[in-house]
């Protein structure tokens, strides 16, 4: 039997590299003063994506998918309620394109608000993301704007894989990366730009404990739908994955693990009241798992844990 070939390469990820930028922040990583995590065996890195525009490493994905088509489109369309969302407007705000999100009730106001202030036509019209998601393909037909899925295009994924090219580039010799999960776009552009380069670095994905969607699908070994959610981390919580983001998991990511919303909050408060730096709680979930003692780590081993979000010291729990 062939073998079968990765949805997205190391080439597809390199092209995105080449075609954002300039049109997003190279983010720097940080490294954590050591006295400040003496119960910590290794040394630890901030890759600070937090601070890209729209404070998300999401710009990344939504540019490479519409800086790749030969033809510009009409418009865009998305129903992210979160981060992605932003993105999507502020690339609209940026290329000169309109751009439309069909929201699901439970938006956060200052993310419909975010949206909106870039020029997105953008508001609630259905109770669940499922249905907000339907009239965003619905608008897409009907006016013809290109579509862009939250963490299963991809080009989207691509573009987030430039993540992993930078941290290689910042430290080679990385053994460890960690990263939060919502749909799992991230963690499989990542995953994918690291382990194709550094087949010896450990990918590990974290989820909180009530939005496991990729976890119980790696167990299960196809997607599986959660009943419900139960989690603060609001970035973090969609009720199911998809096949691509599945395949990139089963394929790259050596773990995964669960977080409390306990065990992110004390992360985005350490984050926060230590460095001043204002993650989100979905921001905050990669190094909880470190702070937890959740990650199975050896001395001396050279860690990079993503913070992914921003939102301020208000979003980090108070």
């Amino acid at each position: 039997m062939a073998e079968r070939h990765p949805p997205i390469t190391l080439a597809d990820i390199r092209a995105a590299a080449d075609r954002i930028r300039g049109r997003v922040r190279r983010t720097p990583t940080w490294q954590v003063p050591r006295m400040t995590v003496a119960g910590l065996p290794h040394d630890l890195y901030l890759k600070l994506e937090f601070l890209q525009v729209t404070g998300s490493f999401k710009p990344r994905g939504a540019f490479n998918k519409v800086l790749g088509l030969e033809v510009a489109p009409r418009g865009l369309v998305t129903s992210s309620g979160g981060n992605h969302g932003i993105a999507v407007a502020h690339v609209g705000h940026e290329l000169g394109l309109p751009v439309s999100i069909p929201l699901p009730a439970n938006v956060a106001p200052e993310k419909l608000a975010a949206m909106r202030a870039l020029g997105a036509e953008a508001g609630i019209v259905a109770p669940t993301f499922v249905e907000s998601n339907a009239r965003a393909r619905q608008i897409a037909a009907e006016r013809g704007y290109l579509y862009i899925h939250p963490f299963a295009d991809p080009a989207g994924i691509a573009g987030q894989g430039t993540v992993g090219l930078e941290i290689l580039e910042d430290h080679p010799d990385v053994d460890l990366v960690v990263v939060a999960v919502g749909g799992g776009g991230l963690l499989g552009g990542v995953a994918a730009a690291i382990k194709e380069q550094r087949p010896r670095a450990v990918i590990v994905g974290v989820e909180p404990v009530g939005a496991d969607a990729l976890t119980r699908s790696l167990e299960a070994g196809r997607l599986v739908t959660l009943p419900k959610i139960e989690t603060r981390a609001a970035t973090l919580a969609p009720t199911m994955t998809e096949q691509i983001d599945l395949e990139l998991a089963q394929r790259y990511v050596d773990h995964m693990v669960r977080v409390t919303d306990e065990q992110i909050v004390a992360a985005a408060r350490w984050l926060w009241h230590g460095f001043f730096i204002g993650a989100e709680l979905g921001g905050a979930a990669s190094t909880a798992a470190l702070l937890a003692g959740l990650v199975p780590v050896t001395a001396g081993t050279k860690v990079v844990s993503i913070v992914c979000g921003g939102g301020g010291a208000g979003m980090a729990g108070g």
